[in-house]
Formats: C-alpha cells, structure tokens, sequence
C-alpha cells in the first residue's frame, strides 16, 4: 500500500504497455498515477500542451516518462514536462536504444534509460523524488 506521505510520480506510459514501472513502484511503498498519453481511447491529445495544464502534472512529485522521443508531438510534451516542473523536480526517461544521441539537448536535465528500467532503478529514482519533496520548501502554509 502506497504512502500517502510520498509524493506521486507520474508514469507517462503508451496505452498499450501495462504499467510495470507502475507495479513496482506501488509495491516498493510509491503512489502512482499513469498517463497512456496522447492517441490512445479518448485522449487524442495532450492537456498540458493543448490547454496549458494537466491535473496529473500539477500534482507529479516525479515523472517517468516512456513516449516516443521519434515523434514531434511527444518531443514536446517532455519538453513542457522540463518547462512547466521545477528544476529541481526528477525527471526519467526511458528511450530506445541511440535516441539518448539523438535527443540529447532535450534528455540533458533528464535521467535516461535506453532500456527498461529495473526494479533497483525505479527505486533509485524514487529515493530522488522523496529527497527532492524533502528540500523544497513547504507551500502549503
């Protein structure tokens, strides 16, 4: 059961992928939210890019990102991501093999895979994410 004290990390996965990032993670105590991203049933585009904001970035605490960095429309989605998060906020991206070549301006503040993450890596990029909640001044009050 996921920690209700731990920020959530967004899971920006395609719709036909299961979520493994997803499972490990609620097991290792993490919440998570998954986006399938643009194309897929009912969401044919992107909120954050079309209208400015999405409910699930605004609460992101972290973000694991599996798109297609081949695609323009995904390229700027994980470009809004760097623009619209603090800087200070963790960052994967999970690639195909040399697009971390090919992409490399837009991965530099990015933690790259170009394989699929393992299960001690996903715990690694929580531990960011709690760190960095752990540093950021506290807004709510």
């Amino acid at each position: 059961m996921a920690d209700n004290n731990i920020g959530m990390i967004l899971d920006v996965t395609p719709g036909d992928h299961e979520g493994f990032e997803r499972h490990l993670l609620e097991g290792m105590g993490h919440r998570v939210e998954v986006c399938h991203g643009p194309g897929v049933g009912d969401h044919t585009y992107c909120p954050l890019l079309e209208e400015g904001t999405c409910e699930l970035v605004n609460a992101a605490h972290g973000v694991v990102f599996k798109l297609d960095l081949d695609d323009d429309y995904h390229r700027r989605i994980l470009e809004r991501y760097q623009q619209t998060l603090p800087a200070d906020m963790p960052i994967a991206a999970a690639v195909r093999p040399g697009q971390e070549q090919t992409h490399a301006e837009l991965l530099d503040r990015v933690y790259v895979w170009s394989h699929t993450p393992t299960a001690a890596e996903l715990d690694g990029f929580a531990a960011l994410v709690e760190a960095a909640d752990k540093t950021r001044p506290d807004t709510t009050t």
